[in-house]
């Protein structure tokens, strides 16, 4: 080995990376079980304040994630994660003493805040991984965090209802404060000093991609509750629209960008990032419906319907340990192309099922999708992070992520518009029934379009593998 060769990745620091990205994944989905309890609490929130309780991580969290990316970059993947685990703790001891002495705008305010913290930890995760696997393990490691990203969602829901059967809701944001400072242990255990790299912080740029993300998400998020076609949404869309053209064409004329626009000249860098955020927006979809089914139509309880979504870990679990194989014998577009079509089947399936549809039934689509993911993922992250430098992977994890995120929140909010356009002032079984099996069959037909997109788009080798040009010889002297 030479004197800079990075060291090797160990098991310990693989697990360390995948327990933050599971606990930081795992607060966008656990407060949504919360919801009926917050509702009831002493806090009395509008419904207003409820959808900014829930959504204010989620717009933090998926603004900041490029910038926090270049961050870690620049100061150290190392210090981003301590950084951002302590922001997470922050928050959630705000959230848990805002709730506790009545003020719903502590609540939110720590939720946002831990959606910073969030924001840093995930994108210094996934460079840690890609800088210490080497190539021939780099898809491994890379299925193991996006695994650890669809647990976190799991765990999340999984937490969410036993916390809202048997605890105070206050309960889930203390606890995530022991948890941050075992993993900020591990973290200082684990993970060695990295090299840093000059990456470009940009805070023009940086503010221009925050406040366009954070404007078209608003839009994203209030769609169904406001209408599409409601004034704040338009507005929302409107705004977000021109930050980011303003944000393109900053990147296109300034000298050091926070991304420069014309690396999406790479057509397997759009497939990438286009399948990533199908398979996010059907996965997320899926995640919004799927609780309200089994508790509503099939009649469990909160605390039983957070196991009866285990068997999507299955295929998450179980599956990308053979991804790998596949790819390396067939190219990475068929695997990940048939990954997603996999998931689009799944939604189809869970399109079909009804209070009656037995639970085994219910579960074997729940594994189908679940496969998809597993087949899809690993191959899609490692597609957009193989299009960048290697100095570059915070900003390249940053920017995966923020697909990952854009696709969760238009799915859900997808779906919530059609579920509410079917039901409408209904709410029996059946009603939710039919409005579900309307809402995933639509969100079904882009999923299965990104699958022929990424089978088109992921042609040829990846950037770091093409070899480059030999420099023309210098011209003869006279």
């Amino acid at each position: 080995m030479s004197e800079n060769a990075p060291p090797a990745l160990r098991r310990s620091t693989l697990f360390a990376m995948c327990a933050c990205v599971l606990v930081a994944q795992s607060m966008v989905a656990a407060i949504n079980l919360m919801i009926p309890q917050l509702a009831a609490s002493a806090l009395h929130p509008s419904p207003g304040a409820l959808l900014w309780t829930v959504d204010a991580y989620v717009i933090v969290f998926a603004g900041l994630l490029i910038p926090a990316g270049a961050c870690g970059d620049r100061w150290g993947r190392r210090r981003a994660l301590l950084v951002g685990l302590a922001l997470f703790a922050s928050g959630a001891c705000l959230s848990a003493a805002g709730g506790s002495l009545g003020s719903v705008a502590a609540l939110i305010a720590g939720r946002a805040v831990s959606g910073a913290g969030a924001a840093l930890v995930m994108p210094a995760t996934m460079a840690v991984l890609v800088h210490l696997a080497g190539p021939e393990r780099r898809v491994q490691a890379l299925a193991s965090w996006t695994l650890a990203v669809g647990l976190g969602g799991l765990a999340g829901n999984v937490g969410g209802g036993l916390t809202a059967q048997f605890l105070p809701w206050q309960a889930l944001f203390w606890a995530m404060v022991p948890l941050s400072v075992l993993l900020a242990a591990a973290v200082l255990r684990t993970v060695p000093e990295l090299p840093r790299h000059a990456a470009a912080l940009d805070p023009t740029g940086s503010a221009l991609l925050v406040a366009g993300t954070a404007a078209v998400l608003y839009g994203i998020i209030e769609g169904p509750s406001h209408g599409w076609l409601s004034v704040p949404v338009l507005v929302g869309f409107a705004l977000g629209a021109a930050l980011l053209a303003v944000f393109t064409r900053y990147g296109l004329v300034t000298r050091r960008p926070l991304v420069d626009p014309r690396v999406f000249r790479s057509r397997r860098l759009r497939a990438a990032v286009l399948g990533t955020a199908a398979s996010f927006f059907g996965l997320f979809a899926l995640f919004f419906v799927n609780s309200q089914f089994l508790q509503y139509a099939k009649g469990y309880s909160p605390a039983r319907t957070g196991f009866a979504i285990v068997p999507l870990t299955v295929g998450m679990a179980l599956v990308p340990r053979f991804a790998g194989r596949l790819q390396a014998r067939h190219g990475v577009r068929w695997v990940a192309g048939g990954g997603l079509a996999l998931i689009g089947a799944g939604l189809l399936g869970v399109s079909t099922a009804g209070p009656g549809t037995p639970y085994p039934v219910y579960a074997l689509w729940l594994l189908l999708l679940s496969a998809g993911m597993g087949l899809s993922a690993p191959g899609l992250t490692h597609a957009v992070v193989s299009e960048l430098p290697p100095g570059q992977a915070g900003l390249g994890a940053g920017l995966n992520t923020a697909a990952r995120e854009l696709g969760a929140a238009l799915g859900v909010a997808v779906v919530g518009t059609v579920l509410a356009s079917r039901t409408g002032a209904a709410h029996g079984p059946a009603e939710f029934t039919a409005g579900m099996a309307t809402g995933l069959r639509v969100v079904a037909v882009p999923v299965l379009l990104a699958a022929l997109a990424v089978l088109a788009g992921l042609r040829g080798r990846p950037a770091a593998e093409r070899p480059v040009p030999a420099p023309a010889p210098a011209a003869e002297a006279a």
